[in-house]
């Protein structure tokens, strides 16, 4: 799609509904990128310094959106201390962004269970072996790390290690932005209030 193609965005041709007009964008984009799922998710840590960094939305109802992860990890971490969040989906061939912004708790047991169970053999051994974001000597040792970890489950179901499961982002903002000609660009933001979510247009 050229940028010629590209679809103003204002309140006629949007939905009331953030989550619905996520999901329409999303499924838009299904076709024009390689890997849509992938968002960048910042956190802060006890210092304020923001942190960034691409993960793969894993799923996206009313309640939020989901990425799994280590717990024990640099934004396992940070969300334990301060459990707030921010997310960036981007859609290049489409010229859309979206923002979310909200509160973060951990999914519960179960669809952490569910979603580590359908992962690939590779990606379950990897999720023991690799002590996320701590130093490691070589890559060498990474590797001696993830051996041992593929003989200990050699002959038989790779459970879900307890410091390994899934967040939910819940939104309480959104910013749905459109790419348009001379950088005059459409912003449009959902604030959840008591009576459902307001929309305004903000100036790019």
């Amino acid at each position: 799609m050229t940028e010629e193609q590209w679809v103003p965005l204002n309140r006629a041709n949007t939905s009331a509904d953030p989550f619905v007009q996520f999901a329409a964008w999303y499924e838009d984009a299904a076709s024009q990128m390689r890997e849509r799922e992938a968002i960048c998710v910042a956190t802060v840590d006890g210092k304020g310094q923001a942190h960034a960094r691409m993960v793969l939305l894993r799923g996206f109802d009313e309640r939020g959106f989901v990425f799994f992860t280590n717990y024990q990890g640099a934004k396992g971490q940070e969300l334990e201390a301060q459990p707030r969040a921010a997310i960036l989906w981007y859609c290049e061939a489409l010229g859309r962004q979206i923002r979310i912004e909200g509160p973060v708790q951990k999914v519960s047991e179960g669809e952490s269970d569910e979603y580590f169970d359908s992962r690939p053999h590779g990606h379950q051994v990897g999720a023991h072996a690799s002590q996320q974001s701590s130093s490691v000597a070589s890559r060498a040792e990474l590797e001696a790390q993830v051996a041992e970890a593929e003989a200990r489950f050699a002959d038989g179901k790779v459970p879900r290690p307890p410091h390994w499961g899934g967040y939910r982002v819940i939104p309480e903002r959104f910013e749905f932005w459109q790419h348009r000609r001379d950088r005059i660009h459409d912003r449009l933001i959902y604030e959840a209030s008591g009576q459902g979510w307001s929309i305004s247009r903000i100036q790019p």
